[in-house]
């Protein structure tokens, strides 16, 4: 396995790891397949003068093998299966259920009007509550949310972008309600406001204020939550909206570029911010080129911080990502199907190195995932950690002809088009331009008229059909949870000190008005039982509301 030319540095890649073992040792003393062959930590190809400069080792630049040295040896990625509909007290529930079948993290995902701004008795938010994730109008909903769950032995995500600031101030109050230090408290706020301007529409404010409370997230957590990921960059909904592979890479990596200026300008030190930044991408069906845009995207994201934002700290060059199935591949028809979808796209995850995973459910064409289902999604993923043996060593299809040429090929593409992007003035000018959405437009239409000639075939959808024998069980959100949730809404606003919350928002509109950080002014008007609307309306008075063309 070990080649004459790369002896010297393999050797010291070795020490490395042996004092990386010291804190994260490897589950067993030998790793074999079923047949008993043993398995090295790693397999290096032929000698080859590019080997170092292009793949280098697992848990050194450029990364292209992976960000930890030995990978899912040690600890295997988080199992954060995304959750939440209808009320509270119903998620907190689901959670916990999830959480006693194995589930490693937990994933937050709201209903439509939390991630817009508004209140669940807010004329706009009439038949939507409850529906898409679960309503969170105020601190004492998180308190429900998350009743029976230690903040600080459970790691959170949150899929939240316009509002997140206001959603991670609901976490701190909580935490800190719950006696939990902040330095401990783990977890991902979204805060992408980007990518809802090119794919997903779910933005509130201007870009420029949304900018600024990002990096006020940002610059908030640096001082007060050190293990929080301030900022998940996102490709998986620009991947939804209709984007190939390599369009998801190029355009997140872009993102992520202007919010790396973003901070600078603020003042910020690269090594200071860019270790906590973390990814969230899409994976598909076809196993080879989404291992490839893995592995092509981590070496192209380590450069940029070395070689254009002049990073130090290795951690700041590391592309770490979280990946879900992906929701637009499932299909109504036959949805068994889906199981098998899940399965091959969870399987390249995995062998593209991801460090936390969400399996979507084979219901998710029909309906909310009931919980049969999420069970059968989380299972195929313990069945991958345990059974499969690809978590046994370290980037598994390195070296292999076609794995290393399409990573090359994907670098290529996926720098092409970050050079057209910087000539536009960047991301937020192609945003404006319209340049992001035309281009995923272009892609999606090319796709559909694929699947309709029956160029691209979907099983079960234009080949291999079957008349529908019965509808699947779904599950379904109660109008009812509508209903109570404005009642206790209501009861709320009867019960706080209203003179308290008043305060708070007009300390907060002043703060807006000025350049100081907005974090406590948003942590203060939480603590006070402010409401999501209250919080943002007056924000709005401040920055004004977006209206996309």
């Amino acid at each position: 396995m070990k080649t004459n030319g790369l002896e010297k540095e393999f050797r010291r890649w070795e020490d490395g790891v042996k004092a990386h073992l010291k804190n994260f040792p490897e589950s067993k003393t030998s790793f074999k397949t079923d047949a008993g062959i043993p398995l090295e930590r790693i397999y290096l190809p032929p000698a080859d003068d590019d080997y170092l400069d292009k793949l280098g080792f697992p848990g050194q630049y450029p990364f292209t093998r992976g960000v930890q040295s030995t990978m899912y040896r040690g600890r295997l990625w988080t199992m954060r299966q995304y959750a939440g509909f209808g009320s509270a007290v119903q998620t907190n529930r689901r959670y916990r259920y999830l959480l006693a079948q194995g589930q490693t993290g937990l994933s937050v995902a709201f209903d439509l009007p939390t991630q817009m701004g508004y209140d669940s008795d807010h004329p706009l938010a009439e038949g939507e509550v409850g529906r898409t994730g679960v309503a969170v109008d105020s601190l004492a909903d998180m308190e429900i949310l998350f009743r029976g769950i230690n903040l600080e032995r459970i790691s959170t995500s949150m899929t939240i972008n316009a509002p997140a600031a206001i959603l991670l101030a609901m976490i701190i109050a909580l935490a800190k309600k719950q006696g939990v230090k902040l330095s401990f408290l783990r977890g991902t706020v979204q805060n992408d406001i980007l990518k809802e301007y090119i794919a997903r529409g779910t933005y509130i404010f201007p870009p420029g204020p949304s900018i600024r409370l990002t990096v006020d997230i940002m610059a908030f957590c640096l001082e007060n939550l050190p293990l929080w990921n301030t900022l998940s960059i996102s490709g998986y909904h620009i991947r939804e909206a209709g984007a190939d592979a390599v369009q998801e890479m190029a355009f997140t990596l872009a993102n992520g570029i202007e919010y790396v200026r973003s901070a600078l300008a603020r003042g910020l030190s690269v090594d200071s911010f860019a270790p906590r930044l973390s990814f969230f991408f899409n994976v598909h069906n076809d196993l080879f080129e989404e291992v490839a845009k893995f592995r092509a995207a981590r070496r192209v994201w380590a450069r940029i911080m070395k070689k254009q934002f002049g990073a130090q700290d290795p951690r700041s060059m590391m592309l770490r990502f979280h990946t879900q199935t992906a929701g637009c591949t499932l299909t109504a028809q036959q949805p068994e199907n889906n199981i098998v979808r899940v399965t091959i796209q969870a399987l390249a995850a995995v062998l593209g190195g991801t460090q936390s995973l969400h399996t979507n459910s084979w219901d998710e064409a029909l309906a909310l995932p009931s919980e049969k289902a999420a069970r059968t999604a989380l299972r195929t993923q313990q069945i991958i950690a345990h059974e499969s043996g690809i978590a046994n060593t370290a980037d598994p299809l390195g070296g292999a002809y076609f794995v290393e040429n399409l990573t090359d090929e994907i670098e290529n593409m996926i720098l092409e088009y970050l050079e057209r992007i910087e000539a536009m003035g960047g991301a937020i000018k192609a945003v404006e331009k319209g340049f992001f959405q035309q281009e995923i437009a272009r892609s999606a239409y090319q796709y559909q008229k694929a699947v309709e000639s029956g160029e691209k075939v979907i099983v079960g959808v234009n080949r291999f059909q079957e008349p529908e024998c019965g509808k699947a069980p779904v599950l379904s959100v109660n109008p009812a949870i509508e209903i109570e949730q404005k009642k206790r809404l209501q009861q709320l606003k009867k019960g706080r000190n209203t003179e308290k919350v008043h305060a708070a928002l007009a300390e907060l509109e002043g703060a807006a008005r000025g350049e100081e950080n907005l974090m406590p002014a948003i942590l203060e008007c939480v603590e006070s039982y402010a409401t999501l609307g209250e919080i943002t309306m007056a924000l709005k008075t401040v920055f004004g509301e977006y209206r996309g063309s």
